[in-house]
């Protein structure tokens, strides 16, 4: 059972990642993200996830040193944007990222979309910087089966994360178990659905029965399926309560009720068609 916010998994090289963190997408920069970092830092969260397209690494550079958690503790992801891609564009999008969170080492760097034509020297570059060691370890988000596949023929490295769309409405099964097989962690956006799967009647049932609210039984059934999640909120108190999942653990029939709403359905874009 995952019974603390603190629980880790060990990424393919060994680097270990928080189960649940922040998201910070649609998060304001200044004052709204600024707020939101530090009060999910305080409230035992350490892990942040931002990106380029955020527009939004200045502040969370900034809570970060004005929290005072040490730097070992904490996790820090962003990525590189869809106009930044290609080798080159890459290591200097890197660069400033980094400058503008204000650290030295990002600890998880990842390819925002798998922009055709691009990723595979995208990917080469985010090599170089793991090898330089500028990031702890590299990663992809928005990647199908076959965008994987087509990394791993030409790497030295395989990516260590696939971040994803992922909730009970998209259950994502063959790309889970591809990256099961090949050491690759899945991590979750979107995982409550902009809360529209919160008044399912499942959801509402269970709920109801372990005395939870709807985003705590979503976020608990993403954790159980060994899927790193990150909820974003800018609010003080949901940050709070989406947190406070570790004193409970749904049953497997309960884990199959949710599993068995899956409908293949996206929220989001599909990474086949996506338009960005």
């Amino acid at each position: 059972m995952m019974e603390s916010i603190q629980a880790r998994t060990k990424l393919a090289n060994g680097v270990e990642m928080p189960f649940f963190g922040l998201g910070v997408y649609q998060a304001d920069e200044g004052k709204e993200v600024v707020d939101a970092v530090k009060v999910a830092l305080k409230a035992g969260y350490r892990s942040i996830d931002t990106a380029s397209f955020y527009k939004n690494e200045e502040g969370v550079g900034q809570a970060i040193r004005e929290s005072n958690v040490p730097r070992e503790e904490l996790f820090v992801t962003t990525k590189v944007w869809n106009d930044e891609q290609g080798y080159d564009e890459t290591l200097a999008a890197f660069e400033r990222s980094r400058k503008r969170l204000g650290l030295d080492v990002i600890d998880l760097y990842l390819i925002h979309w798998p922009m055709k034509g691009k990723y595979l020297d995208t990917w080469r570059a985010l090599e170089t910087l793991y090898k330089e060691e500028k990031v702890r370890a590299i990663g992809v988000s928005n990647f199908n089966v076959h965008h994987l596949e087509a990394v791993m023929e030409i790497s030295n490295i395989n990516p260590m994360v696939d971040q994803v769309e992922f909730h009970p409405f998209l259950t994502q099964a063959p790309l889970r178990e591809f990256c099961r097989q090949h050491e690759i962690q899945v991590e979750a956006w979107r995982p409550l659905t902009k809360g529209v799967i919160f008044t399912h009647p499942v959801v509402q049932s269970l709920a109801q029965s372990y005395g939870k609210t709807p985003a705590q039984i979503v976020l608990r059934w993403n954790l159980q399926h060994r899927v790193v999640t990150i909820p974003k909120s800018v609010r003080a108190e949901r940050i709070r309560e989406n947190a406070d999942i570790f004193d409970f653990q749904l049953c497997e029939e309960d884990m199959g009720k949710l599993d068995a709403l899956n409908e293949n359905r996206r929220l989001g874009q599909d990474p086949d068609s996506f338009s960005r």
